[in-house]
């Protein structure tokens, strides 16, 4: 009875042996098949089945506490399943090998957005999951937008514009998502990715990183830079005639003159054709093949859109065919549907040591040449970015600064912060006062239009003006 004393006895005992026990040997897939419910918001709700992206099963297996790889690099296309391989390894850390965990998104309204669509709903619908972490309506300070709490450990969220949840704690864990769109510097203190990862320093031998992303531009992309670190991993598919192994690659799409909508897959060692009903069996046979040595802690996985279950071949190729001749969407193709980085072809390459001979060194103060200053403001979806020009004589000009602002454009605060960058002075040795930006002109042509033009109309007084980037005949300057 609970009176007894061999009773309380008995309970220490067992609670002592239960927390020296080894963490399970089970892996992520298999973890993800057991336990993972999918939301009713999912594109197919219910219980996860690895075997319907069989090539996620590898990936998400390397994150496990068994396996011997410290860093797993995702570089991938859309559509692929990424982020969910992702939401089982918090899952399985949750459950299965409690610990210190941080995820790393882009900007702090990301992670807003992120845990009300994502962690939540990820938490909320799995039992295992909701019955060890408090429920979001709850008043528990151990589960908010930022951190959810859990016996044995805590999931920490924080925007990789933010140094200060970078370097807050020491993690065992770390997923760092979409790493290609983080800002090149955390509130000046240094590149995000090198911050987030020195918190696992201490657990240097039984962490796990994971870095997911699509690529961007060539010699830019982290994710690319990691993924070449790496043991360079890409899922060969047999032929379904001679039984050659190879990677699925835009290389091996045909179709019909004129007919991308009878898109195919064709094997270049024997010719055979692959139909878009056959990848289901061409995926279930696949296998992981690295191709570089790698550092021995680093498995790296090149993931494209041609072997998502939920894009076909045809509608990759249409829209290939929309987009070719335009090399911004082709650009925004190539990232998302070949996961891989952009490199613009269009005209010659300029060496980069040349260039980098002409720079000019000026200090502190404005460039001597520099007599007004104006501005230019790119609005996205979330974020404001700002370049600063200098002009001189014969239009000689000079960028003399450059800001990346973060946050939603569809609510205020970014667009004060906005206002105050434009409120700015520069220092320059041949003028008193310092120099202001006398005139704006922001970009109204994609995202948040109205936010800008709501933002302009109160402050056309000081020359920040609405525009949009358009060209030819008739078109007003």
């Amino acid at each position: 009875t609970a009176s007894d004393p061999s009773y309380f006895l008995s309970r220490i005992d067992w609670a002592w042996r239960n927390g020296i026990r080894p963490e399970p040997q089970i892996p992520v897939a298999q973890w993800a098949d057991r336990h993972r419910i999918l939301p009713d918001t999912a594109a197919e709700p219910g219980r996860w089945r690895t075997a319907r992206t069989p090539y996620l099963k590898e990936i998400m297996d390397t994150l496990s506490t068994g396996s011997p790889y410290e860093r797993v690099v995702m570089m991938k296309g859309a559509q692929t399943g990424g982020t969910e391989a992702g939401l089982n390894f918090l899952g399985y850390i949750i459950q299965n090998a409690p610990g210190l965990v941080m995820l790393v998104q882009p900007s702090l309204d990301m992670v807003r957005r992120n845990t009300v669509t994502r962690i939540d709903p990820l938490i909320a619908s799995s039992p295992v999951l909701r019955d060890l972490v408090a429920s979001p309506r709850s008043r528990d300070a151990g589960n908010s937008l930022f951190r959810k709490s859990f016996p044995g450990g805590q999931l920490v969220m924080t925007g990789a514009n933010s140094a200060i949840g970078l370097r807050s704690t020491p993690v065992r864990y770390l997923f760092l998502d979409e790493v290609d769109g983080y800002p090149g510097d955390a509130d000046g203190e240094g590149d995000p990715v090198a911050l987030a990862i020195q918190r696992t320093a201490t657990f240097k031998g039984r962490r796990k990183i994971l870095m997911v992303s699509t690529p961007t531009l060539k010699g830019y992309s982290r994710i690319e830079a990691a993924f070449e670190e790496s043991d360079q991993r890409f899922f060969h598919v047999p032929c379904l005639h001679c039984g050659d192994r190879a990677p699925i690659t835009w290389a091996r799409i045909r179709w019909p003159e004129g007919r991308r909508r009878d898109a195919f897959l064709i094997c270049e060692a024997c010719g055979g054709i692959h139909q878009e009903h056959d990848k289901a069996r061409l995926l279930e046979a696949g296998q992981w093949k690295a191709t570089g040595e790698g550092d021995g802690r680093t498995a790296g996985f090149h993931l494209s859109a041609l072997y998502s279950p939920w894009e076909t071949w045809a509608e990759i190729a249409v829209e290939h065919g929309k987009v070719m001749k335009d090399p911004a969407r082709l650009q925004v193709w190539v990232n998302t549907k070949l996961g891989e980085s952009w490199e613009d072809q269009a005209g010659d390459t300029v060496p980069a040591d040349p260039l980098m001979d002409r720079r000019e060194v000026w200090g502190e103060d404005l460039p001597d040449g520099v007599a007004v200053l104006t501005a230019g403001v790119d609005v996205q979806g979330d974020r404001l970015e700002l370049q600063v020009v200098g002009w001189g004589r014969d239009e000689e000009c000079w960028v003399v600064d450059y800001r990346v602002i973060w946050g939603d454009p569809s609510g205020p605060r970014v667009w004060a912060d906005l206002d105050l960058a434009l409120q700015a002075t520069y220092a320059h040795a041949k003028t008193v006062p310092d120099l202001p930006i006398r005139a704006v002109a922001i970009d109204t042509g994609g995202h948040h239009t109205k936010a800008a033009y709501e933002f302009c109309r109160t402050r056309l007084n000081r020359r920040i003006w609405a525009i949009k980037g358009r060209g030819g005949p008739g078109v007003p300057v």
